[in-house]
């Protein structure tokens, strides 16, 4: 008989040859999950585990998270919050370097904060800012990579779909994961914006500037496509962080009010509710499945004693523990170039996560960390789900055009790992004080 560690290793290179195979990596996870516990103990005991584990995942209340942070950003399309969004940035950025391309970004941002999904946010703002920045005559390459980019807002900025499935996984707190999202999502908001503004400044043609100027009364007037975002994360999150609810209670809170808005505006059709309404089930299923297998193969990986085998390993070199977080950082960028963010999280934590906390990093500052790297996957070839679903907005542009596009925006994001690292407090602040 094997002994565990082998069992372990032999497991892990077989999930990698099922989604090579084109197994869909939940089912792939179970697979090999069922079948080293049936090894490594009975099948006695694998059977019952798998089937516990879906029901638990399944009937977890907290868990009910995911589908009305989809819900919220369903509506919010719907309502059209994009495009009074996208107007007002307009309004006030057009006569900057670059100017719809911010006004973009902005935008990406303010949608992200009523959504959870990054490929929505791509989407949506695709479909307002495109059409618009092709007018004006802005390079292929700066307008699809801003929209891609910032649709990785999506993930990153609370209600945050990311550190839902990062709590899931780690069993933290997703209230303070989500309040950990807000600085760092301000931040990297700002740094696509400066990364615009250089490429701009260093070749003028990317983006022509705007003939037409805009009065202080149109930017004024502009302003009432703000306050339905604003007043929506300040409740969702202002709830979250002074403990009137929790994300649960936060997401059916923001669901409503975006159901009653969209209700008001005359905007919501049966085809919309429905469409709203599919999407949150399917997405939910889909990640609900790998937890789920991420949960028996983890049980998997604790029976062959892995991960307190490498947490152990790692805690005992004598390095410092930063240079194994750098290699944990590259680990996640190579991964990203063909997994996407939620299947990243679901293969790595199980062995990573260990290592975190043995080498006495805040796990929820290593959230952060994570997130900002799952955010590069989006936009890094050949996988990255952004650029195709900007591919597909953008049907006159190559997907080689979209991934040039996006490759300076990828330096921001690693700009913020690197000064969220330096200073931990970015991240940690707001979560910090909310056990005060």
């Amino acid at each position: 008989m094997l002994d565990p560690i082998t069992v372990g290793v032999i497991g892990t290179i077989a999930v990698f040859v099922l989604l090579f195979l084109g197994m869909p990596i939940a089912f792939a996870l179970m697979l090999v999950g069922f079948s080293g516990i049936s090894y490594l103990a009975s099948f006695d005991a694998a059977l019952p585990k798998v089937a516990s584990t879906v029901w638990e995942v399944a009937s977890f209340y907290p868990y009910t998270v995911i589908p009305l942070f989809i819900v919220m950003g369903g509506f919010a399309s719907s309502s059209g919050i994009t495009r009074e969004l996208y107007g007002t940035f307009d309004k006030w950025m057009r006569r900057l370097p670059g100017g719809l391309a911010i006004a973009t970004i902005g935008a990406c941002g303010g949608f992200a904060a009523v959504s959870g999904s990054s490929v929505a946010t791509a989407a949506t703002m695709g479909t307002v800012a495109l059409p618009e920045m092709k007018r004006f005559k802005y390079d292929p390459r700066l307008a699809t990579g801003a929209v891609a980019a910032g649709g990785t807002l999506g993930f990153l900025i609370p209600p945050s779909i990311g550190f839902v499935v990062y709590g899931m996984l780690t069993e933290q707190s997703i209230g303070k994961l989500l309040v950990a999202g807000m600085l760092p999502g301000l931040l990297l908001t700002f740094a696509y914006i400066g990364i615009v503004v250089a490429w701009v400044k260093m070749n003028p043609a990317m983006a022509p500037a705007s003939p037409e100027k805009v009065t202080w009364a149109q930017k004024m007037a502009s302003l009432k496509g703000v306050w339905e975002p604003l007043v929506l994360f300040l409740i969702v999150m202002g709830g979250i962080y002074a403990g009137f609810f929790t994300p649960t209670e936060a997401g059916a809170v923001g669901a409503t009010v975006l159901f009653i808005v969209a209700m008001v505006k005359g905007r919501l059709s049966w085809e919309v509710l429905i469409g709203a309404l599919f999407e949150s089930v399917r997405i939910s299923v889909m990640v609900l499945f790998l937890v789920a297998g991420a949960n028996v193969f983890s049980y998997f990986l604790a029976l062959s004693t892995i991960p307190m085998a490498v947490a152990g390993w790692a805690a005992g070199l004598e390095v410092s523990p930063y240079l194994i977080h750098t290699v944990i950082i590259l680990i996640y960028l190579f991964l990203g170039c063909f997994l996407d963010a939620i299947s990243m999280m679901v293969l790595t934590l199980p062995v990573i996560y260990p290592i975190i906390t043995a080498l006495h990093f805040d796990p929820i500052w290593f959230g952060v960390i994570a997130v900002l790297m799952m955010e590069a996957g989006l936009i890094t070839p050949p996988m990255g789900l952004n650029i195709f679903t900007v591919a597909g907005v953008a049907n006159d542009v190559k997907v080689e055009t979209i991934f040039r596009g996006v490759a300076p925006f990828l330096l921001a994001i690693f700009l913020v790992v690197l000064l969220i690292t330096v200073i931990p407090g970015i991240a940690t602040v707001l979560p910090d004080m909310m056990n005060r």
